[in-house]
């Protein structure tokens, strides 16, 4: 099986509540080039279902933006590249949120609540979507205001944090950052 050996701390960004998304306490993460350029999607599945994030789907661009308030989502990039805009809010044009190149061989990791959609795809953009084990199947909400900010908010905070990053498994970043947001948001 495959194994990353050597940590590349990821990107994090802090994306604050706006009126139609409540984003997250959680950064996102943007791990750069992570996934040697010699594992194919299979062996980035089992990657990433060896430190407990299943797959369940694989996919291309995702135009609409949207965010999941139930789950935390992760892409592996095998395929392309894409401009991501992770928390923002509307449609065309978007307002908000910060905009994120992708290539093959990234992995992002969108924190529930955080709203994500590519705004540009190259190369026949494709990328893994790997869920933390034992989450329920992810709900789509589509940023239009829908459902009541406090109740949505509530819904991400009982959100388990993974206690595995999806590619260094038990010793990875994720949880070490994760947490320590988690309590300073609680300060």
């Amino acid at each position: 099986m495959a194994r990353v050996t050597q940590v590349i701390y990821p990107e994090a960004y802090y994306l604050g509540q706006g009126n139609l998304v409540p984003n997250s306490r959680l950064p996102a993460l943007v791990y750069r080039g992570v996934l040697p350029k010699s594992l194919d999607k299979g062996e980035i599945q089992a990657l990433c279902e060896a430190n407990r994030w299943e797959k369940r789907g694989e996919w291309g661009p995702f135009w609409d933006a949207h965010f999941h308030p139930n789950t935390h989502e992760c892409y592996a990039v095998f395929q392309g590249s894409s401009r991501l805009l992770l928390g923002g809010e509307g449609h065309d044009p978007p307002t908000g949120g910060v905009e994120v190149d992708v290539r093959a061989g990234d992995v992002i990791v969108v924190p529930a609540g955080v709203s994500h959609r590519s705004l540009s795809a190259a190369g026949d953009y494709r990328y893994i979507g790997v869920y933390p084990e034992e989450c329920p199947r992810w709900r789509n909400d589509w940023c239009e205001g829908k459902e009541a900010m406090s109740g949505l908010q509530e819904e991400i905070r009982n959100v388990i944090t993974p206690n595995h990053d999806p590619v260094y498994g038990e010793d990875g970043p994720l949880p070490v950052l994760w947490r320590k947001a988690s309590r300073a948001s609680q300060l």
